[in-house]
């Protein structure tokens, strides 16, 4: 049975070091899409930071995936990046347009500004939060420690946000900072990922939560279980999160999400995650 009351994934979706642990043995690339939407119901759409799809492509997502299953695409890095904001309503527009053919399978558009969009661009987003078509949900990630200020400048943010119901991203990242290792996966993800502080607060009905810590479920269990807290409070609210769940190295974060999701079933009512590819194929071979 698939995942309802909640959205859960990694960030990817195609990655070759899961064929034979998570994806089947004989899986191909065109057959991982499919594979993984079986199991996970949602996924961090990050490559569209860096290339726009064709249509062609897009189109196919579409048909890979079962209904429920949402993407959650990351704005050009044009936008918020090199742009930062500055002039980019026609090109806003134009990106959303790209990914219509397939609106139904569309989660919250990912809004990640860069660390240095500070309080002082602020007019920046205002406007373009107000040029968002509403037909499509929206999450914002900032990065810039102001506003973390528990005063003028975060209060300003989380205004906005609400007054428009977009959600404020939350990046969790204080496992991954507080680790002594040399595991390189883990030193290159505490160079990369940003270290602010964590906000519990809501500003729209689609939490939107980015979880990385160690490698293994077992080391993330107390940051799992206290986020699984906030989820199912949540989801009896009557919100709807997201949670995505990072990992230093990519082919370990289907175990993570897989703790994450026992450990929320044990304070809701919840479908339990559907089998991996790889086990469903081990099930059919123990049948002969």
């Amino acid at each position: 049975m698939a995942i309802t009351k909640y959205h859960l994934g990694c960030t990817v979706w195609s990655l070759k070091e899961w064929v034979g642990t998570f994806f089947r043995d004989d899986a191909k690339q065109k057959d991982y899409l499919a594979q993984y939407a079986s199991v996970f119901n949602s996924v961090e759409g990050n490559t569209t930071f860096y290339n726009i799809p064709d249509p062609k492509t897009i189109k196919n997502w579409g048909r890979q995936t079962p209904d429920g299953f949402k993407f959650c695409f990351k704005f050009h890095r044009s936008i918020t990046h090199e742009r930062r904001l500055h002039e980019v309503e026609d090109q806003v527009l134009r990106f959303i347009e790209v990914f219509e053919p397939i609106e139904e399978h569309l989660g919250p558009f990912h809004i990640q500004l860069p660390t240095q969009f500070s309080p002082k661009e602020f007019d920046k987003l205002e406007k373009l939060l107000a040029i968002l078509p509403s037909a499509f949900s929206y999450a914002v990630e900032v990065r810039h420690l102001d506003f973390f200020d528990h005063g003028r400048h975060e209060h300003r943010l989380n205004r906005l946000l609400k007054s428009y119901n977009v959600d404020r991203v939350v990046f969790d990242t204080r496992k991954l900072h507080s680790m002594k290792s040399e595991d390189p996966t883990i030193r290159e993800a505490q160079k990369k990922k940003p270290k602010v502080p964590v906000r519990f607060e809501t500003t729209g009905s689609r939490p939107f939560i980015r979880f990385v810590g160690a490698n293994d479920p077992i080391n993330n269990e107390p940051y799992l279980k206290e986020w699984a807290i906030m989820v199912a409070d949540w989801i009896k609210e009557g919100l709807h999160p997201y949670v995505f769940t990072h990992a230093p190295d990519k082919a370990k974060q289907p175990p993570i999400a897989r703790k994450f999701h026992q450990l929320l079933s044990e304070l809701i009512d919840l479908n339990p995650m559907p089998a991996w590819p790889v086990e469903k194929q081990d099930e059919q071979l123990g049948l002969f």
